[in-house]
């Protein structure tokens, strides 16, 4: 302990104490020059230059830090001021995502909230395993022991991630719709994508011993699972599933009621029946592009649960043209069942990526992409998979450079929702999907 509080006393700050277990100590407890503070990423176990990594303003590696000044902004105001709020960064249901915001009671004497999202909203309060972090000899496990969040599990980041980036029930971490009518974006998720642009570590023998390598396949399908599950879960519960006599649509596919309406002749459908869907025709569906992408993935990785996790998707859907109590019943089932399935993906080793592609633009899949927000998932999860599959040794760099004129026609076709097309989407899709199957 000698030691640790030496390097500590030589970042220039104060020696943790016993005083200091479970609270927050900020950002400034990080970055001594011996820690994660230097200019350069130079350092002998980790970089060294996270901090750095963290405040880059050009990059999304630096959205965290810059979570909280975007409140400032016009957007920012002008949301808060057509939602009959005061300053936005004084709002809890603001901060609640823009913001590491605690409890006072919590915050060290170095925290400040002006921070923005700093390292522990993703790593815990530091108060109780800052000193391990620092100490010679000390171990990963030690720190998890003594809170460190242990974010190298897939399931554990995805819930740490899916608390903002789609929604908890701790407490001002919630978009509603009446958010993103007032001009907030639509939350969207993908846990490998996320985890990439906010990488500020490479991932050694070092790292792989003191934890181990990300297995991004299994990254982004845990990811898949945590966020059906935790769509679900919300849904069901009666203080967010519902907004006075409505439902509460933040849950439901935002493009499949705000399209462009026009009055003539004949009419004019501006949507496509979902089979997988059995919703009145006409009732805007639930968002399901998670459920789309677990769907394809559950035959791939854990066959023994897909049959169940489908039937369940379907059941919901159903339910969803029943009633309040039905549908939420129903999400109950779909949520544990995408629990089940986040276990076993867990345990999975990731070497399918092939397969995988191949299932998302298959037969069984690919008509299921009539919308734009299951189809930019869609996207995603396809270039995703194809750097996985490089990360891996499986294609070579230049090979991916070859068909990326590929990836970026699938990418065009959900450019935007205004020029979405679904018939086009799916075309472009499948030619992506083929070009990575003939690398194998």
């Amino acid at each position: 302990m000698l030691l640790a509080t030496v390097l500590c006393l030589a970042a220039g700050l104060p020696p943790a104490t016993a005083q200091d277990n479970g609270r927050y100590t900020g950002v400034a407890s990080c970055a001594g020059s011996t820690c994660h503070g230097r200019a350069e990423g130079n350092g002998a176990v980790v970089r060294q230059d996270e901090i750095a990594t963290w405040q880059e303003l050009s990059s999304p590696s630096g959205a965290h830090s810059r979570a909280l000044s975007v409140l400032g902004s016009l957007r920012g105001r002008q949301i808060a001021a057509t939602l009959g709020l005061g300053d936005p960064s004084a709002e809890p249901a603001c901060l609640g995502c823009h913001a590491t915001y605690v409890p006072v009671a919590e915050r060290g004497p170095r925290f400040q909230l002006s921070d923005g999202v700093g390292c522990e909203s993703c790593h815990g309060a530091a108060g109780g395993w800052i000193a391990t972090h620092y100490t010679t000899g000390g171990s990963h496990a030690a720190n998890v022991a003594a809170g460190l969040v242990p974010l190298e599990d897939p399931q554990t980041r995805a819930r740490v991630c899916l608390d903002c980036h789609y929604g908890s029930a701790k407490g001002n971490q919630f978009v509603t719709h009446r958010m993103m009518a007032a001009g907030h974006p639509r939350i969207v998720f993908e846990l490998d994508l996320f985890s990439a642009l906010q990488q500020h570590h490479d991932e050694d023998p070092d790292y792989a011993q003191r934890k181990r390598r990300t297995d991004s396949v299994t990254l982004w399908a845990v990811g898949q699972a945590e966020a059906v599950r935790r769509s679900t879960n919300l849904f069901a519960r009666p203080g967010f599933g519902t907004e006075g006599v409505f439902p509460e649509f933040t849950f439901y596919d935002c493009h499949s009621c705000h399209r462009q309406i026009t009055d003539g002749p004949q009419r004019r459908l501006t949507f496509e029946t979902n089979p997988a869907r059995p919703i009145p025709f006409g009732q805007p569906p639930f968002n399901d592009e998670n459920i789309i992408m677990l769907s394809a993935v559950s035959r791939v990785l854990a066959p023994a649960q897909a049959d169940g996790f489908e039937a369940a998707s379907r059941e919901f859907h159903r339910a969803m043209g029943e009633g309040r109590q039905e549908a939420a019943g129903a999400a109950t089932k779909l949520s544990g069942a995408a629990g089940t399935l986040s276990d076993a993906l867990a345990r999975s080793d990731g070497e399918d990526a092939f397969t995988i592609i191949a299932a998302i633009a298959d037969r069984t899949t690919s008509p299921r992409f009539t919308d734009y927000a299951g189809s930019s998932q869609a996207v995603m999860a396809i270039d995703t998979l194809l750097n996985a599959l490089v990360r891996q040794g499986r294609i070579t760099v230049g090979a991916a450079a070859g068909i990326r004129a590929d990836i970026n026609a699938a990418y065009d076709a959900v450019r935007s929702p205004e020029s979405y097309n679904p018939v086009r989407f799916r075309a472009s899709l499948g030619q992506a999907a083929g070009a990575i199957g003939k690398l194998q």
